[in-house]
């Protein structure tokens, strides 16, 4: 496990959208400790005498139309969007381990009735049910708009590991253990589960990416709690009050920039998982390498024929 560790944080991938997940998650952390000690860093206090102030020294990214710091909202704004980012990528991953897992292993009747509740969230027209459900919803806070977005999306990733779970347990250790009267819940959780840890780790970044981003677009459609603060709600308000029209692209690009970032690292951080747990990327990624060794490799035969001449 440790090896694997190292190969993974080896890749300049990984490093590096770990230092920018890991620089949000900070933020979403630390923000309100940070906006609390530092004065004019309130994201809800409004300065009327500092309306729609672009960038400058006593606010480093300008204010809104309502005189909010766009700094103090964009910190703020971390800590609700990746909660929803997050949280429904927990849900799906957590949902679609539960029924692509035992679909894969047991197959038969089981993987016949699980692959049909898979089937049928599939054929679901996702976005118009989150539409429904969350405007259903309207004001109950990031809560429930997380839960929305995990409980319809994990369909996809179900029947992603229910592929890779049925095709570890064909494997001959499996099978043997089998024979050998292992119980069931040993095989899957010690034996199969492991080997799948890879495309997991890759389905919950993917869920990462979708929750924030359906985070925001919900946001700006107007279905999600106006009370709360994140970068999408921040993307929703400067529409409102038509930003674009005004100017004012202090209020909008900060959050955009971020959650294009968070989307980036993410992308980052799954493409290295892919690489190492992807036995094709692997494979080539091993022989890219061993090519480009032989290419720069100096020549270190002795010269023979100078010395002869000599």
């Amino acid at each position: 496990m440790s090896t694997v560790r190292l190969s993974l944080l080896r890749g300049w991938k990984v490093r590096t959208g770990l230092a920018v997940l890991g620089f949000f998650v900070l933020l979403a952390l630390a923000g309100p400790l940070l906006t609390a000690a530092v004065p004019g860093l309130d994201p809800r206090a409004n300065d009327l005498a500092a309306i729609g102030l672009p960038p400058g020294p006593g606010h480093w990214l300008g204010t809104t139309q309502f005189g909010q710091d766009v700094l103090a909202q964009t910190v703020e704004g971390a800590r609700g969007s990746l909660f929803v980012g997050f949280l429904s990528a927990a849900i799906g991953t957590g949902l679609a381990i539960l029924v692509g897992l035992p679909a894969g292993y047991f197959g038969g009747r089981t993987d016949a009735w699980l692959n049909f509740l898979s089937n049928l969230f599939i054929v679901m027209p996702v976005l118009p049910l989150i539409l429904i459900v969350a405007g259903y919803m309207q004001g109950t806070g990031l809560w429930v708009i997380a839960l929305v977005i995990g409980f319809f999306g994990w369909s996809g990733g179900a029947r992603t590991i229910r592929a890779q779970a049925m095709s570890v347990s064909n494997r001959d250790f499996v099978a043997a253990m089998r024979t050998l009267g292992e119980p069931h819940h040993r095989l899957l959780f010690h034996e199969v589960l492991p080997h799948l840890t890879g495309w997991i780790a890759a389905m919950f970044l993917h869920g990462v990416i979708g929750g924030v981003m359906a985070e925001a677009g919900l946001a700006f459609l107007g279905i999600s709690d106006s009370s709360a603060i994140s970068w999408g709600t921040m993307i929703q308000a400067a529409q409102q009050q038509s930003a674009v029209l005004r100017g004012m692209w202090w209020w909008f690009v900060p959050p955009g920039l971020c959650i294009a970032l968070v989307a980036t690292a993410a992308t980052l951080v799954n493409f290295g998982v892919d690489e190492l747990a992807n036995p094709k990327l692997r494979t080539a990624r091993r022989s890219v390498v061993r090519r480009a060794e032989r290419t720069t490799a100096p020549d270190t035969a002795p010269d023979t024929a100078g010395s002869d001449a000599r």
